[in-house]
């Protein structure tokens, strides 16, 4: 079979197989494992915004929360409630899942900046509660995240594995998931009901789509998108502060997605491999990374408004045969 034959779903599918076993070949020290893991955690939640910008054509400015709600699931769950860290990521999944769909039926009735600032609101609000009750969260200051256990159960089955290699190939196969997931849903039904919600609201409504559901839909599996990247944070670090919930998160999140290209699955991982690994690799320009985000994030609304992949995609397209 000719590799132009495969679907598109295939070949998303396939690049992202060989960019995750690959990579490793390349590093050469366990730290760069720890910043693959990054990306891939990364690259989970920009899935999740792809689902709701992308196919779905929302804005948020807040999804960051839904992080937060993921990694201090993985906290205080199994020390307030006794269960174990991984059980801990299924709860802050449904937990961001029923807030999206309680949150979401009033805000997503707005539409453009109105939605933006409603997004951005709720985010604030759960930053804010983080921050402000120490008695629960640590406040500012953060609290210690307790361990899976995985490292040691992977040791007495004779794998002798660092913690961030485990770490990378838990992230790589999570993010491969949510990966398939989102394909699917792109040539779902479903997907091809939030897509004319992108074309225009109108004109879906006109035909019979229910506007109002499948856009709460769209945010609540985002939403679930990035907590489980949350809890996979939150489990990798041991540690969490309310910064992974904070504002310049959503807006690095959102950069993310804009910078691979919204629409596509592919692009959500490129972005977070190329915004992820900057700051890691290039320690001078730490304390400019939010201004250097905010050049990118110009740059490519100005030069390439659909995302690097989709633009290179028909650079080379254009070329002669």
């Amino acid at each position: 079979m000719k590799l132009t034959k495969l679907s598109p779903k295939i070949l998303t599918l396939l690049a992202l197989a060989l960019l995750v076993i690959i990579a490793p070949m390349f590093f050469p020290s366990s730290f760069y494992y720890r910043i693959g893991a990054l990306i891939f955690i990364n690259g989970l939640a920009v899935i999740g915004l792809v689902i709701l910008v992308g196919y779905a054509g929302q804005i948020s400015l807040g999804h960051a929360g839904f992080v937060g709600i993921g990694a201090y699931s993985c906290a205080l769950a199994p020390e307030h409630l006794g269960i174990s860290p991984v059980l801990a990521v299924f709860l802050g999944a449904f937990l961001s899942g029923l807030l999206a769909w309680l949150v979401g039926r009033p805000i997503l009735r707005l539409r453009g900046h109105y939605l933006a600032v409603a997004t951005l609101g709720f985010g604030i609000l759960i930053y804010m509660v983080l921050s402000n009750e120490a008695q629960w969260t640590g406040g500012p200051d953060g609290m210690a995240v307790q361990a899976t256990g995985l490292k040691a159960l992977l040791k007495s089955m004779g794998f002798k594995v660092s913690a961030s290699e485990m770490w990378y190939w838990i992230a790589a196969v999570v993010m491969m998931i949510g990966a398939l997931i989102a394909l699917n849903l792109h040539t779902s039904p479903t997907g091809r009901a939030l897509r004319s919600l992108h074309d225009s609201e109108v004109a879906a409504g006109t035909v019979g789509v229910n506007v109002a559901n499948y856009k709460l839909s769209a945010f609540v599996i985002s939403a679930i998108y990035t907590s489980v990247s949350g809890s996979e944070l939150a489990l990798m670090n041991r540690f969490i502060s309310p910064d992974v919930a904070g504002f310049l998160h959503s807006v690095e999140l959102l950069t993310m997605t804009v910078l691979g290209g919204a629409a596509t699955v592919f692009g959500a991982v490129i972005g977070a491999a190329i915004l992820t690994s900057l700051p890691q690799v290039l320690t001078v320009l730490h304390d400019f990374e939010h201004i250097v985000l905010g050049l990118i994030m110009m740059l490519v609304m100005i030069f390439m408004r659909e995302g690097l992949v989709p633009s290179l995609a028909k650079i080379l397209r254009r070329r002669p045969k």
